[in-house]
């Protein structure tokens, strides 16, 4: 069976501003100290899925980026690999709109499915558990799902709960019925899943066929699913855009996780434990970096005097930080941050104030 790796690219990652803007999100930046995160996950899936059946789902606003930072630097990934998106309509749209591309091209396939912006320490683990999530979805028609076995309660993350009783057995691996999907938990409930052992969080990352994702969507997403297999005759087509821009406004908004996911039966989680992060906000670096002596994670240009268990990223200037516990500094060209890290959720605040504001070109 052919099997396609889906790339979500199109997301705006406020939580990082003000480093990540719309036109330069997160998934394009070098964050890691290695490459682009878009260009990590693309080498990182193309050992279990051809790079020439990698697909890029971004949306108008982030062409340019995309050619400039992935297509210049793989040149493996054809140009017609690359989807647009006239609009952003959250990750349920873009998912159907990869699947259908994928079924026109060789009917029914193996359709594996990752954000782009994700952080994994041990590739070589993880392509373990991904080939045995290829394998499972294929032989089974499952919506395979990888857990991340969780490290401390995070109130960041989804869980996906799971039972310990309904197993099955592949390879080197155990799969596990899945339950439920959990949105985010507060402090209370987390540390309740920890101690519960049968929670995982929600890494985001799903394997399945184009018949079975394409069934679901038909099943629990009926409006979106009618609306956006009208484009399916168009695809790969000169019309493929005309009927992309005709049809994307009338969709439904809404993600794969409260579309789909939450209420699909036949769905199985692997667990895995390869160092893995969402880089989802600013306190996250911590899961990348090491800190100092002090407690401290300082990218750039800085003085640190008395300062514990903070955040400093310097980009164009010296930042000087002084008697600072906990906190995030942030410095760019045009925009300087500064937040508990208890608080670093609630950045993407200032992305929806500056829009109430109209003050785009900080967006």
């Amino acid at each position: 069976m052919e099997r396609y790796g889906v790339i979500m690219a199109g997301g705006g990652g406020t939580r990082f501003w003000p480093l990540s803007r719309l036109s330069a999100p997160k998934q394009f930046l070098n964050i890691t100290g290695e490459d682009s995160m878009i260009n990590n996950t693309i080498k990182r899936i193309s050992g279990v899925f051809p790079t020439e059946q990698v697909l890029i789902v971004t949306n108008k606003a982030q062409e340019e980026i995309l050619n400039k930072v992935v297509l210049e630097d793989i040149p493996d990934i054809p140009r017609e690999n690359v989807l647009i998106e006239p609009m952003r309509r959250n990750t349920a749209a873009c998912i159907a709109y990869a699947a259908l591309l994928i079924k026109k091209r060789c009917g029914d396939a193996l359709m594996g499915v990752f954000p782009s912006d994700h952080f994994i320490k041990d590739t070589d683990y993880f392509q373990r558990i991904l080939s045995v999530a290829c394998n499972l979805a294929e032989k089974h028609d499952k919506i395979v799902t990888i857990g991340i076995k969780p490290t401390y309660p995070s109130t960041g993350y989804g869980y996906i709960k799971f039972d310990r009783e309904a197993t099955i057995e592949l390879e080197e691996k155990t799969a596990f019925e899945v339950l439920d999907f959990v949105e985010k938990p507060d402090v209370p409930k987390a540390k309740a899943y920890i101690e519960n052992g049968n929670y995982l969080w929600n890494s985001g990352m799903f394997v399945w066929k184009t018949s079975v994702i394409l069934s679901n969507f038909e099943r629990f997403l009926p409006r979106l699913y009618h609306r956006i297999i009208e484009i399916e005759p168009y695809l790969d087509g000169p019309d493929e855009e005309k009927i992309l821009e005709e049809v994307y406004p009338k969709l439904q908004s809404i993600s794969i996780d409260y579309g789909i996911m939450e209420r699909a039966e036949n769905v199985a989680v692997i667990p895995g434990d390869f160092g893995w992060s969402d880089v989802g906000s600013w306190d996250a670096l911590g899961s990348i970096f090491p800190p100092d002596e002090s407690g401290n994670i300082a990218k750039g240009d800085y003085v640190s005097i008395d300062t514990r268990n903070s955040i400093i990223y310097a980009s164009e200037r010296l930042v000087a930080a002084v008697g600072l516990e906990d906190m995030i500094v942030v410095e760019t060209e045009d925009a300087i941050l500064v937040c508990p890290k208890q608080k670093a959720q609630d950045v993407k605040r200032v992305v929806e104030t500056l829009r109430k504001m109209g003050r785009e070109e900080l967006l």
